[in-house]
């Protein structure tokens, strides 16, 4: 009898050290999926933070901003990264502002294009307009439009469409890609191609010496600098979304990631920082208390 005693209270000291490590764990690991753009800027304010918290691993994973709200909602993940503002059907997550971007329209470097029109963008997608020349003279080779699109799930596709005003059934793709790298890729490979990208991320392969350039949107610079002074019409914030107002190591990295020792990284990825109130979460939280 009391070496079944012993044993019971051995297994329940076992089981017990056991529930301890789960939950240490889980307090020194954050996993976070989401958008490709908000991704490799997430990745390195991750390191960065590691480094001050050398017991914290946090592990990044992309998938297009569909997946960071429905691994956000489910649990799979401890953050969403979303490239976009929350919609109404969304409400139930709380979102945390880590940056401004914009939406560029991208063709090779060697094309003489400079500007379309809102219009010339809506009719080469819709595949009204299919070549070149009927576009530039300066385009002198007939040379057939390549059109690039983004895949369902992505939120640069979503705001794409919402800002064109039209269904991406109604788009004639000749390429779907995914992140923005892809389309990025593709289009310096291709002289007659023409995608839309992360502003940030364009900017920044360009200056890379990556031969593609970003085309005026409405007369207005696709830059940075018109991202930052409002004047760039197509536009959105870069966020972290969470199920639940977040607490412990998830509310000490949304609050690191929202400030300003990480500005520098912000810039070094061509995004635009947000000047956050004193706590993030506290000032989401606020809001939803008034709301």
């Amino acid at each position: 009898m009391l070496y079944k005693v012993g044993l019971l209270q051995l297994i329940s000291f076992v089981m017990c050290l056991l529930n301890i490590s789960v939950v240490h764990a889980s307090d020194q690991r954050l996993i976070i999926t989401g958008s490709s753009t908000v991704a490799p800027l997430a990745l390195e304010i991750a390191k960065r933070f590691e480094k001050l918290n050398q017991q914290v691993r946090i592990d990044v994973q992309t998938g297009g901003s569909s997946r960071g709200v429905a691994d956000a909602r489910s649990g799979m993940a401890d953050i969403g990264m979303v490239s976009r503002a929350l919609k109404s059907s969304e409400s139930d997550l709380h979102e945390f502002a880590l940056a401004q971007d914009g939406i560029a329209l991208i063709v090779n470097k060697s094309n003489p294009i400079q500007t379309l029109s809102k219009s010339a963008i809506t009719d080469i997608y819709r595949g009204n307009i299919t070549h070149w020349p009927q576009l530039s003279t300066r385009a002198s080779e007939a040379k057939k439009i390549v059109v690039v699109n983004k895949a369902e799930g992505r939120s640069t596709l979503e705001l794409f469409l919402s800002y064109f005003g039209f269904k991406n059934s109604e788009i004639k793709a000749h390429v779907v890609i995914g992140d923005n790298q892809q389309g990025i890729k593709t289009v310096a490979g291709n002289p007659n191609a023409i995608g839309y990208v992360s502003v940030g991320a364009a900017e920044y392969e360009v200056g890379y010496g990556t031969p593609i350039k970003l085309l005026q949107l409405e007369g207005v610079e696709a830059s940075v600098e018109q991202v930052k002074n409002g004047r760039f019409p197509l536009s959105r914030p870069l966020n972290f979304v969470t199920k639940a107002a977040p607490v412990g190591l998830a509310k000490r990295f949304i609050e690191y990631a929202g400030s300003a020792a990480v500005h520098d990284l912000v810039r070094e990825h061509f995004f635009v920082p947000v000047i956050a109130a004193p706590s993030a979460v506290v000032a989401d939280q606020r809001h939803r208390v008034q709301n």
